[in-house]
């Protein structure tokens, strides 16, 4: 690997290859701003530190000899580069990018219908929203913000915690030709959805004060919006998060049976590496976040 503390000085290399392209000091001069004297001072002084001549010179006409045609090419590809580096960062600038990863079912149920607000409130950036069951490596990914359903353990990471959430369950009010279930002991009768997770049932019974045992037969769902979609078709009682609910409760595809809700055992946190929070578009969301959130529990006869 080269020593980068031997490399010529970038103002040097780029009055030598203007002079190159244009196979004159004057013309070179005019690009960069400089007087040709400063132009042919500096590829001299270039030389001299090569130990070799890259122009023969003809009283003010100069010709690029082979060895410094070479040099050129690979200083022109090199600065290209960096300009092209330049104009990206440039544009990132102008153009706030924001990427965020939230759990497939908290995305699809709660995030994505109020984002709209954020980006009315902030058009300059642009907002990426990316469904994950996992806490993806956010700096190799280059993920700004990710919200997570858990316990909140993400070493490395700036982690706080938004909300918690509660479990209850939920019917399709076409169940059973709408004989649903009156008491929570009814159930020993009924479908119970199970989730692929490994989300258990047992504590809501506890709650409800039932000696029931936990589903072992019939259906198991993998994701939590399919876990609606076939209660809201009528294939079973589901046992849902609150947070995620309520789009079909409000219109009228499912109902909340019982006034019993259990806390679950994990919450929503908001995780990003340090970094990021001093990206201007991380901390405008985190803060909207936390409103939009704290109007949300207002709004939604939050069981907490």
């Amino acid at each position: 690997m080269a020593d980068l503390r031997k490399l010529p000085a970038l103002s040097a290399l780029r009055a030598f290859e203007a002079a190159a392209r244009y196979d004159s000091f004057s013309r070179a001069a005019e690009e960069i701003h400089l007087t040709p004297g400063a132009i042919s001072h500096q590829v001299r002084a270039l030389e001299e530190e090569l130990g070799l001549a890259l122009f023969t010179r003809h009283g003010k006409r100069i010709t690029i000899t082979e060895q410094g045609q070479r040099f050129a090419t690979t200083i022109r590809k090199a600065l290209t580069e960096i300009a092209s580096a330049a104009e990206a960062l440039k544009i990132d600038a102008q153009q706030k990018r924001l990427t965020i990863s939230a759990l497939p079912s908290f995305a699809a149920r709660w995030l994505a219908p109020r984002l709209w607000k954020f980006i009315d409130l902030h058009p300059d950036t642009e907002v990426i929203l990316q469904s994950a069951s996992q806490l993806q490596d956010l700096a190799r990914d280059q993920i700004d913000v990710g919200i997570r359903f858990g316990v909140g353990n993400y070493p490395g990471m700036l982690v706080e915690k938004l909300m918690d959430d509660y479990y209850y369950p939920v019917v399709s009010p076409r169940y059973r030709n709408g004989r649903l279930p009156t008491t929570p002991d009814a159930l020993a009768e009924c479908t119970l959805l199970r989730m692929d997770s490994g989300e258990s049932w047992q504590p809501w019974f506890d709650a409800a004060g039932v000696t029931l045992p936990e589903p072992s037969r019939g259906l198991r769902i993998e994701d939590a919006s399919m876990l609606l979609r076939s209660a809201s078709d009528g294939l079973g009682i589901a046992l849902t998060r609150h947070a995620i609910a309520l789009q079909e409760i409000a219109s009228g595809d499912l109902i909340r049976l019982f006034d019993i809700v259990v806390l679950c055992p994990n919450a929503y946190y908001f995780a990003c590496v340090p970094e990021a929070m001093h990206k201007p578009q991380v901390q405008a969301f985190h803060g909207w976040l936390k409103q939009e959130i704290a109007e949300f529990k207002a709004q939604s006869s939050w069981p907490g």
